[in-house]
């Protein structure tokens, strides 16, 4: 009974330790997700949407993210593998977990297609704004994605009494809305932007043609 008692305060301080790094990556990864997608509007609200992005901080912003998933990724299998020791294959049946996973996976396919896809084709064109009407619809649906996805997980991760109470598609009923919420308000700002961004380039190319007769 002693060594039993031993070994379950054993996992239970192993457990802590995992999960507290687990928290550190996911408010890294959150912070700087927040303060690209703050930077990113006011960019836009500013009107210097036709300044090229600092590729440097870009990728160094993209590989502290990917390091910050790998870590929840680790972090994340520790904790189920020690969870799933003290309480066996119903522990899996939990709709947050299963809720937290698929969320996780997402965000991780989502990663993959912001670095193969997206965050090329902006370096190539250096402006949201200058992307083709495809590609900037893909990542300004990426960008609401990872953006919500990061937050919603977070949310499920500290709601400890959400576990068991509520059944996967209620645990869900919100993500799907904020995720089109957010791809619309940021359509919308990108849309105001770009048209603001047209006629201030129309007013300075009548300005020029004026000068030009002028002379």
């Amino acid at each position: 009974m002693e060594f039993i008692m031993l070994s379950s305060s054993t996992a239970e301080h192993l457990r802590l330790g995992v999960v507290y790094f687990h928290l550190i990556a996911c408010c890294v990864a959150i912070s700087l997700v927040l303060t690209s997608d703050i930077a990113m509007v006011k960019q836009l609200l500013k009107g210097d949407a036709s300044d090229h992005h600092d590729d440097a901080h870009m990728e160094s912003l993209q590989k502290t993210v990917v390091l910050a998933l790998v870590a929840l990724w680790i972090t994340g299998i520790g904790i189920i593998g020690i969870d799933y020791i003290g309480k066996g294959m119903e522990y899996f049946l939990n709709p947050k977990l299963q809720a937290k996973i698929g969320m996780v996976v997402l965000l991780t396919f989502n990663g993959f297609l912001l670095h193969s896809a997206v965050l090329p084709a902006l370096k190539k064109a250096g402006s949201l704004l200058k992307l083709s009407f495809s590609l900037r619809m893909l990542a300004l649906f990426s960008g609401a994605l990872s953006g919500v996805s990061w937050f919603y997980a977070a949310m499920l991760g500290v709601g400890r009494p959400l576990a068991w109470k509520y059944s996967l598609v209620e645990l869900l009923a919100a993500y799907p809305v904020l995720i089109v919420g957010g791809f619309g308000a940021m359509v919308l700002l990108t849309a105001w932007a770009k048209r603001r961004d047209t006629e201030g380039h129309m007013e300075q190319d009548t300005w020029t043609i004026r000068n030009a007769a002028i002379a």
